[in-house]
């Protein structure tokens, strides 16, 4: 059994910030039911292309959906109707939580907050994620994950010197958040079940971005350092640990620790290296930072990267420098079960990426993304309502 089976959570959720945190609570057991506005469509990465399942059509066939909504359940409801909180409050009675990703303003307005829903389900752990908070100026503000980078500082930490500001290659911003929101579900439900009450918990875009600075954001508030960008994707203070050139490309090496700049010596062939002043530590590297690069470079040079991948292994912190297409055919991943399949309704397959938190003797069964409203008929069963009230309800748009 996984470790969280058993567990249900009602996730009003949208796009990839929230459904990312979700998706970490459905592959670890728990049951999420995605609760999906009916009257604008269902969540919108419904249509988020340009790439959908192929052989596929109907509101699930988009790839960047599937990514986020594998392993979970669909409910259609419309939430600012009366009957549709009627239905939600039917329904928090056995769920353990209940989380949304809106705009700060939202959860109020719809009623999702333990103030409105802690009457009901006392025990019941209600987890916002925001763009700038529930609270202050930008409560009412709309924000995603790029604005988000650019104002904390990231564009000015990532790319060469002298480019432009650049923003991480990934939506970074967007997936910790939701990490962070899976953590503070499962610890809130945890404090539920020890104290009897449940609570609001909020995490918002903007606060786990600066969180994020971590011990960049320490050297500014406690040494006056403002980190600025610096040269081939190097560490801000250890070395060698950067972009090297071989014969017929690039190398990551990373020696972030005395042991292994004796290593890469000795792999290189040059223990001598360890014997010079200007490199004699993590001190006098950086100070000789372009004169250590230089020399590395022209040492490097003289193999490719796979023959020095294969001199490195197991001995020095070292990487090649792939794409996405190579890290995916990678053999460290092809080998084994980081990738999986899902079957389609038309007979092919979804390949998606295996949750990276692992349990013992456990393996995740995937299942597709829903359709919009596709366990809906289930849910309101299970809730006691008869196929003549369900009929009505979706005659009436409420579901």
């Amino acid at each position: 059994m996984l470790p969280l089976s058993g567990l249900r959570i009602v996730a009003v959720e949208q796009y990839g910030a929230g459904p990312f945190g979700t998706l970490y609570l459905a592959n670890l057991g728990a049951e999420i039911i995605k609760v999906e506005d009916i009257s604008r469509g269902g969540d919108v990465a419904r249509t988020v292309g340009p790439y959908f399942v192929e052989g596929e059509s109907g509101d699930n066939s988009s790839l960047f959906f599937q990514a986020f909504n594998h392993n979970k359940r669909s409910l259609s409801l419309n939430l600012s109707s009366p009957e549709g909180q009627e239905i939600l409050h039917k329904l928090i009675l056995s769920a353990d939580a209940l989380t949304d990703n809106l705009r700060g303003d939202v959860p109020d307005k719809l009623g999702i907050t333990y103030k409105q829903l802690g009457k009901i389900n006392p025990k019941l752990v209600c987890a916002h994620l925001t763009a700038y908070g529930r609270d202050g100026d930008r409560a009412k503000w709309p924000g995603y994950d790029y604005p988000v980078q650019a104002e904390v500082g990231y564009f000015k930490l990532t790319g060469e010197p002298d480019g432009p500001p650049t923003r991480c290659g990934l939506s970074l911003v967007d997936l910790s958040t939701g990490v962070a929101l899976a953590l503070a579900v499962v610890s809130g439900i945890l404090n539920a079940r020890e104290t009897g009450r449940g609570r609001d918990i909020d995490v918002s875009l903007f606060d786990n971005a600066l969180y994020n600075l971590s011990y960049v954001a320490m050297w500014q508030l406690n040494a006056g350092h403002n980190q600025k960008r610096v040269p081939r994707s190097a560490h801000f203070s250890l070395n060698p640990c950067q972009l090297y050139k071989t014969q017929d490309d690039w190398i990551y090496v990373m020696c972030n620790k005395e042991k292994f700049w004796a290593a890469l010596c000795q792999c290189i062939e040059h223990p001598e290296l360890t014997e010079a002043a200007q490199f004699a530590n993590f001190k006098a590297r950086r100070e000789n930072l372009q004169e250590l690069t230089r020399t590395l470079d022209d040492i490097l040079s003289r193999k490719t990267t796979a023959e020095w991948l294969s001199i490195f292994s197991g001995q020095v912190p070292a990487a090649p420098v792939y794409d996405v297409a190579q890290a995916l055919t990678n053999p460290f991943v092809s080998a084994t079960d980081r990738i999986q399949s899902i079957p389609c309704d038309h007979g092919g397959d979804i390949k998606v990426l295996a949750p990276p938190i692992r349990c013992d003797g456990e393996r995740v069964k995937f299942r597709r993304a829903p359709t919009l409203g596709e366990d809906t008929k289930a849910i309101l069963t299970e809730l006691g309502y008869s196929d003549a009230e369900i009929t009505q309800l979706a005659n009436c748009g409420i579901i």
